[in-house]
This record gives C-alpha cells, structure tokens and sequence, in this order.
C-alpha cells in the first residue's frame, strides 16, 4: 500500500514539488546547505534531462516545479545526494548542533543512516493547465514575501522570481509561457 496519495502518474506534465525538512528544522538557512540544492538543481537540469521551471528555497522546505520522464527516480536521487552532501558538509564544517538536531528526527526504522534531512514523500501535483502553472509560479515566488523575509519576489536569492522579470538569476529554468 503507497505510503501518500500524492503521486507521479504521467510524464508528460509538470509537477508542483514540496520537500520539507524533518521537524521543520531551518537547515536551507545556512547558505552551504542552500547551495547544495542549487547545485544538485543545476545537475538534474544538465544531466538528468529535467525540466526546472520554477523553484524557491525557503529555511526549512524547497518548491519547484519540474518535469521529467523519471521524475520519481530523479527526485528520490535529488534528496538521497542532497541529504548526503549537506550532512557531509556540516560534518566538515562542525555544525554539530545541527546534525545532533537531524540525528534525533531520524525516523527510528532508517537503520541504514546516522541522521535524516528530508521528511518522507514528494507531495507531487500534477499541473494540468496553464492556469494552475501560472498559479503555482506565482506561489512559489511569492513564498518569502509571504513568510516576510523580503517585500519583493525578486529580492530572495535562493528564488527564480528574478528569471522571470529577465533578470540573470542564480541558476537558469526554463521559462513557462516565453
């Protein structure tokens, strides 16, 4: 029996993606970690054939809205590698506190790691039309607004509001509806 009822049905649409941090930790916080989902962001793009046409990274969750014939397996790989490399680099850099933080909101059935970034599941939504894209773009750029950490979209770094205004953001999408 699936664990979710949110699910990855047909390949041929985008999906609007929620991954959270366990127990709502802060991890994207520290720019290192933020940095990590940008890279592994960028490798889905470049060498895993996804379609990335929107996406925020927020303290303690990431949105983003993709594409891609295996888009289950490239997003159990996106949270497998970026879990791995941020807890290697706190690791490195001495961010005790927080992995003592993700090693006690391991989900006591993981016996084969240490520590547990991610909260289990995708919570994929299918976006079937160009309404619902537009919406959930605007969503995922209004984020930090909302959260009140800036008063315009395009003034959150880890955001792909500024591609959408033509202005070079940190990483490239592709952009719906241009």
């Amino acid at each position: 029996m699936p664990r979710s009822r949110y699910r990855i049905y047909e390949a041929e649409y985008p999906y609007f993606i929620t991954s959270s941090v366990v127990e709502g930790y802060p991890i994207f916080s520290f720019p290192e970690a933020a940095e990590i989902l940008l890279e592994a962001l960028t490798f889905l793009q470049e060498k895993r054939s996804t379609t990335l046409f929107a996406y925020v990274i927020m303290e303690n969750h990431i949105h983003m809205i993709v594409q891609s014939d295996e888009l289950k397996n490239h997003m159990k790989a996106f949270k497998s590698w970026t879990a791995r490399a941020i807890i290697d680099c706190f690791q490195h850099i001495g961010r005790t506190r927080q992995l003592r933080k993700l090693r006690y909101a391991k989900n006591p059935a993981h016996y084969d790691s240490v520590h547990q970034l991610w909260q289990e599941g995708l919570f994929p939504k299918q976006i079937f039309s160009d309404d619902m894209m537009i919406q959930k773009i605007d969503y995922i750029h209004k984020n930090p607004v909302k959260r009140g950490f800036v008063n315009c979209p395009e003034h959150w770094n880890y955001s792909s509001a500024r591609n959408y205004l033509g202005i070079k953001g940190v990483i490239p999408v592709t952009m719906f509806g241009l």
